[in-house]
């Protein structure tokens, strides 16, 4: 890989990874449709551990906050917000442990990929419909747990993890900005086990310019895209990604069917 593919690839992901558009699907695709080799696994690594840091990064405030709630009688509603996360965080890490080889090598077909950004994207246009009166400390175990396995299936490339969480949460009414906050902090642990999982075949040699690339642009990226979408659900619907979902998952499958 190049060091401009490698940016591309990192802008992809950075984008992806936070806002409801599915980085897995876009990085499936990217290849596919510029005619690229695959990246492979180590790059797959850099790339996650550039959005993990961003994640970290715009978060810290938060997540040691909770932290010290969740060993604390000091602030019941964070405690229980904690909680809720490591809950929330078992259906994906289950079933990426259990089905994560078999989702690499069957569902990776840009045909699939469109159909889930249509799908889901309408299914987030629903849910974003929902009055939003709702804040976090409302949450419910049944409701943490829905949330983490709608996360679950956002291993099929094309549903996105934070479309999905995003859309779950909305389901029970959170304001948008509490459901995007939630699915942000759920993203953490979630991008940290598929790093860590990754890491071990990593090797010295590996870790290039396109490499190091890759984890500085997804995390400057990433960064951004949390700010951004955080302030366009402070006054306006997930509309336009929705509309981007459907436009590029029906041009998708018109070019995989008519034009390939």
């Amino acid at each position: 890989m190049t060091l401009w593919q490698a940016v591309i690839m990192g802008i992809i992901q950075g984008l992806g990874e936070f806002l409801p558009i599915s980085s897995s699907g876009h990085l499936v695709l990217a290849p596919w449709f510029f005619e690229w080799q695959d990246p492979g696994l180590t790059f797959d690594i850099a790339l996650h551990a550039g959005t993990l840091l961003a994640v970290i990064i715009y978060f810290h405030k938060d997540w040691l906050s909770l932290l010290r709630a969740a060993f604390s009688n000091k602030d019941h509603k964070k405690r229980k917000i904690f909680w809720f996360l490591v809950l929330a965080t078992i259906p994906a890490a289950a079933c990426g442990f259990l089905f994560n080889d078999i989702i690499e090598s069957k569902a990776r077909s840009p045909v699939l990929i469109g159909l889930m950004l249509v799908v889901f994207g309408l299914f987030l246009y629903f849910a974003d419909k929902h009055k939003q009166n709702r804040k976090l400390d409302t949450m419910t175990v049944g409701e943490a747990l829905f949330i983490g396995i709608a996360q679950a299936l956002a291993l099929i490339p094309g549903v996105s993890r934070s479309g999905v969480t995003i859309t779950a949460a909305r389901l029970f009414s959170y304001t948008r900005d509490d459901a995007a906050r939630f699915s942000f902090l759920l993203s953490t642990p979630v991008i940290f086990g598929a790093t860590l999982l990754s890491i071990t075949d990593l090797k010295p040699g590996e870790i290039n310019l396109p490499f190091i690339g890759g984890i500085v642009v997804s995390c400057l990226v990433g960064m951004l895209s949390i700010s951004v979408l955080l302030k366009i659900i402070k006054r306006h619907s997930l509309n336009v990604f929705v509309g981007y979902r459907i436009v590029l998952g029906a041009f998708i499958i018109f070019v995989y069917l008519f034009l390939v």
